[in-house]
């Protein structure tokens, strides 16, 4: 038998063409601020996170792949998903499905400001 880890999904990269526009998205859609960091060999912008965890992900300058054809990330996000819908909006990005129900949760499918593919995930109560 293995050692499997609680979690397989560690860490997400977020490429964007524009970092400025990919950040305003994810602030916008989020309703927080990326935190900059320029430790390492390229800039990145970190994803909300609590106090005394480590960021799921970031942002970072790269080319996203053409028209949400890459991998998708889901993130979760706090109110009703008809309320994220519309920051998705805002944001610059395109909602590209209804929600959808499944047993711990719903979720829908959305591209952001740079073309990638999410999952915008609420849990359920």
């Amino acid at each position: 038998m293995t050692d499997a880890p609680q979690s397989q999904i560690v860490f997400t990269e977020i490429p964007a063409a524009d970092p400025a526009r990919a950040c305003t998205f994810y602030e916008t859609l989020l309703q927080a601020p990326l935190v900059e960091d320029r430790n390492g060999p390229n800039p990145i912008w970190m994803l909300p996170h609590a106090e005394g965890t480590h960021a799921a992900g970031h942002v970072y300058p790269g080319q996203p792949a053409k028209g949400g054809e890459g991998m998708t990330a889901h993130l979760a996000v706090t109110g009703a998903l008809t309320d994220a819908m519309e920051r998705v909006r805002q944001g610059g990005g395109t909602v590209v499905s209804g929600i959808i129900d499944i047993p711990v949760g719903s979720f829908f499918y959305a591209t952001d400001s740079e073309g990638n593919s999410l999952g915008l995930f609420k849990y359920n109560n």
